[in-house]
């Protein structure tokens, strides 16, 4: 479920939260940018306003605003909202993708794999400045583009885990994904319970430990084929 107009930080939220600038913060207007770097500053300014008020309640003019350049400077870069929220969930999806494979190449013990791929997850989604929001709980699924990238974070991230899991333990490549998928979708579902949590005393680590014990005394049944 979206939640527009809320900030989220570990153990407590921020109703309301004001993506507004105001004359100190506002980055000045009328400064020349290379093309890459505005590019970038637009997204960054983008993700703010979309993080906070979905991608429904956020307006062009908010995010010109935040990134403290014209409407026409914005629209020669992005041509409409939607072309704007695909390119940062472009961004936000490959972040994720990446963060796994990163976790899976990081080691040759499966059981520290297991735990890399879990705490990928948890970091990207306690550190990602509200962009795990953008992949997980978009506003906007009924939209076919965005429903197809929500859709490929799950399956590219299963994918990185089916092969090593096929290749280990010499499972076919359904019996794999279906494992792969399940340990994916533990991740990130657990990890964006855990920061809802208000009341929860457990830190990012405990929890993403927790978890990773839980899908390793699973996975381990599935004994490493020898070569």
């Amino acid at each position: 479920m979206n939640h527009p107009g809320v900030a989220v930080r570990r153990g407590r939220k921020i109703e309301g939260a004001d993506v507004s600038t105001t004359p100190e913060t506002a980055p000045k207007r009328g400064s020349r940018l290379p093309r890459l770097a505005r590019r970038a500053q637009l997204l960054e300014a983008a993700q703010e306003v979309f993080v906070a008020n979905g991608y429904h309640a956020a307006a062009m003019d908010d995010i010109a605003d935040r990134a403290g350049v014209s409407k026409p400077v914005l629209y020669q870069h992005f041509p409409g909202k939607l072309d704007l929220y695909l390119a940062l969930l472009d961004t936000s999806c490959d972040a994720i993708v990446a963060s796994v494979r990163d976790a899976l190449r990081s080691t040759e013990d499966n059981k520290e794999r297991v735990g890399a791929t879990i705490h990928a997850f948890y970091e990207y989604v306690a550190n990602a400045q509200g962009a795990f929001r953008l992949v997980f709980e978009s506003d906007l699924t009924n939209e076919p583009a965005v429903r197809e990238r929500v859709e490929r974070v799950t399956h590219q991230c299963a994918e990185a885990c089916s092969e090593v899991i096929s290749a280990d333990a010499g499972l076919s490549k359904e019996q794999s994904m279906v494992l792969a998928v399940s340990l994916v979708g533990m991740a990130q579902v657990s990890a964006r319970y855990w920061l809802g949590s208000e009341n929860s005393s457990l830190a990012q680590q405990q929890a993403a430990d927790l978890v990773a014990s839980l899908a390793w005394r699973g996975i381990r049944g599935f004994p490493r084929t020898e070569s």
